[in-house]
């Protein structure tokens, strides 16, 4: 029989140890649930940010991971819809754990080899930053990462973000999210 007291300290360090090992999505730009500084805004709509894509960092995978896919969405959009895609990448690969500040540039030069970015709700590739409506409560802006099942996404050039969406959760194994927040004065 075992003790008592012996299980609940196994327990309680099995679950100490699981948690710091779980899979995690994280910026040294932006901190969870902190406002989004002005050089990862957007720049046009009347915002006057620099539009460079964060740095992220990630870490511990599911087992079984065989490539990644990011998607930035803010569902707080007034589109009548389900809200804003701001960025879309996919075929991130297996052994990627960070991209650089800047990685979401139109031609994603900084992304690794292989990775696709498709068309956000701004109309293009790339990152798209914060800019809802003036005056509005701020937004939140969610940051997830799914680990995916597959190799690489086989997805037409110019499909939607929700096209994306749908092929990324259908092969996910498992995601990190984060979320920073933005809003600007009337």
């Amino acid at each position: 029989m075992v003790h008592p007291i012996r299980a609940a300290v196994a327990c309680s360090l099995a679950l100490a140890c699981g948690g710091a090992f779980a899979f995690d999505l994280t910026s040294p730009d932006i901190a969870a649930n902190a406002t989004i500084a002005n050089r990862h805004v957007f720049k046009g709509f009347g915002c006057e940010g620099e539009n460079v894509s964060p740095a992220l960092a990630w870490k511990a995978p599911p087992a079984g991971t065989r490539s990644f896919a990011l998607l930035v969405h803010d569902p707080d959009a007034p589109t009548g819809g389900a809200g804003w895609w701001h960025w879309v990448v996919y075929n991130l690969p297996a052994d990627a754990s960070a991209l650089p500040q800047g990685a979401g540039s139109a031609e994603g030069a900084k992304l690794p080899a292989g990775a696709v970015q498709q068309r956000t709700d701004f109309g293009m590739p790339g990152w798209g930053g914060p800019c809802p409506p003036a005056g509005d409560k701020p937004h939140r802006y969610v940051f997830t990462l799914h680990a995916l099942k597959v190799d690489k996404l086989e997805i037409p050039e110019g499909a939607t973000a929700s096209l994306v969406g749908f092929m990324v959760n259908a092969n996910s194994i498992g995601k990190a999210t984060f979320t920073g927040r933005y809003g600007r004065a009337k």
